[in-house]
């Protein structure tokens, strides 16, 4: 394997569509209330997908030297446990993809807010840096906060909330009540599948005392926990199209729900943990796809 396969299997781009999901909500709902910009978009995109692939070089690096990346483990082979990068190439990809972080969070800060708006951009530089804290953090270190049973609530804050709320803002320097519903529809599809991949992973996470959530709870009672997740984004989303005004094409983003149903339907009847891992893929994408039939409908027909 060249260095560039290395370096794109350390990012794992199969990851990309889900970290932009927010970004295209947030951009659809500014849209909605008459503002656009592209420069904030393409910038916003470019960030978001930076901070994704710092926290997969971190993942991969944080996982690895604790040994919890051995062959005990369901999925894909990572970079540090397969050998292709050593734990000092990945720490030195780690520190590049942070100054390129920093840069286009400046940037994207700049282009939404100028150089007069002093406590918006102070606000946002604060929270900028805090992402990427948060990118890291997640398997990095003793405090690592991935190991605590706190991933849910990270994933949760980031993918959803400031991901779709925070895009919204750079647009309409505002947030509105009601657009809470979509941000936290998208931040559990998120939590999701974080959660499929703690249950598919549990037996290994035990071993090596990660304590995800999933290790706290015990694979029935995470069962139940990933379907209240699901069940209650879809009634967020269903709710917030239902109270906005505009054609019924607005219910379309509804259609990427029904690949989690049945999704719902095969967590319910998978006995063995390692048949969960395509289940991955499906509701990272069914979750990208819902986000961009929501974007087409909200930024183009109403």
């Amino acid at each position: 394997m060249t260095k560039v396969n290395a370096w794109l299997n350390a990012a794992r781009l199969r990851t990309l569509p889900l970290s932009i999901s927010g970004i295209l909500v947030g951009t659809a709902i500014a849209a909605f209330h008459g503002v656009t910009n592209p420069f904030v978009f393409i910038l916003a995109l470019c960030t978001t997908i930076g901070l994704q692939i710092t926290s997969n070089f971190a993942n991969d690096y944080g996982d690895g030297v604790k040994g919890t990346d051995n062959d005990e483990r369901v999925g894909p082979k990572r970079a540090l446990q397969s050998g292709i990068l050593t734990a000092a190439e990945l720490k030195r990809g780690i520190y590049i993809s942070i100054g390129i972080n920093i840069v286009l969070i400046v940037l994207l800060i700049v282009t939404s807010f100028g150089l007069k708006q002093i406590i918006y951009t102070t606000l946002f530089l604060i929270l900028g840096a805090f992402a990427i804290w948060a990118a890291i953090k997640y398997t990095v270190g003793k405090s690592a906060y991935g190991y605590n049973g706190l991933g849910d609530i990270f994933v949760f804050v980031f993918f959803g909330l400031v991901s779709v709320l925070g895009t919204m803002f750079l647009y309409l320097k505002a947030i509105y009540i009601i657009d809470f519903l979509p941000a936290i529809a998208i931040g559990l599809l998120s939590v999701g599948v974080l959660n499929l991949n703690n249950m598919r992973d549990i037996k290994s996470d035990k071993s090596v005392y990660k304590n995800t959530l999933v290790v706290k709870l015990g694979l029935q009672k995470a069962r139940m926990y990933h379907y209240t997740l699901l069940s209650i984004s879809f009634l967020c989303l269903f709710c917030y199209l239902f109270t906005t005004n505009g054609s019924l094409i607005r219910y379309v983003s509804l259609i990427g729900f029904v690949p989690v149903f049945i999704h719902m339907r095969k967590v319910a009847v998978t006995n063995n943990e390692a048949e969960l891992d395509p289940e991955l893929k499906k509701l990272a994408l069914s979750t990208f796809f819902t986000a961009l039939l929501f974007f087409i409908s909200y930024y183009y027909f109403l």
